[in-house]
């Protein structure tokens, strides 16, 4: 079981990223998955969750307006479109499923590697 994220790098401020995390070893269409962060000398802390028909998602204050989680035809890729990003907002990024809803935000069984996103000012 893996889930691999992909698209960090370093942008300036104000601009574009989109993470992308591709989930393999079994089907993860039936999952929610979410992502997370962990900027440096913090606590990783969750950033946006989607379910697993699509249909519904939950987003940090902190991000919301500024960053869009969406799910690939497969259901088994989840992405992270991140606008007006700020060098708040560097930090690995990792990426999550859980078939519970109820855990998706807080305590995901499966995680991924982090993709390091940096914004420089």
């Amino acid at each position: 079981v893996q889930l691999q994220a992909s698209g960090g790098g370093l942008v300036q401020a104000g601009g574009s990223l989109r993470l992308s995390c591709a989930a393999s070893g079994r089907t993860f269409g039936n999952y929610h998955m979410g992502w997370f962060r962990q900027a440096p000398g913090k606590e990783r802390e969750f950033v946006a969750v989607i379910s697993w028909t699509g249909g519904s998602a939950l987003y940090t204050d902190s991000v919301k307006g500024r960053f869009a989680i969406s799910r690939g035809n497969a259901k088994n890729t989840v992405y992270l479109q991140m606008n007006s990003l700020t060098p708040e907002d560097t930090a690995v990024y990792y990426c999550a499923a859980d078939p519970k809803w109820v855990n998706i935000a807080t305590s995901p069984d499966y995680w991924g590697r982090g993709t390091l996103v940096t914004v420089s000012s």
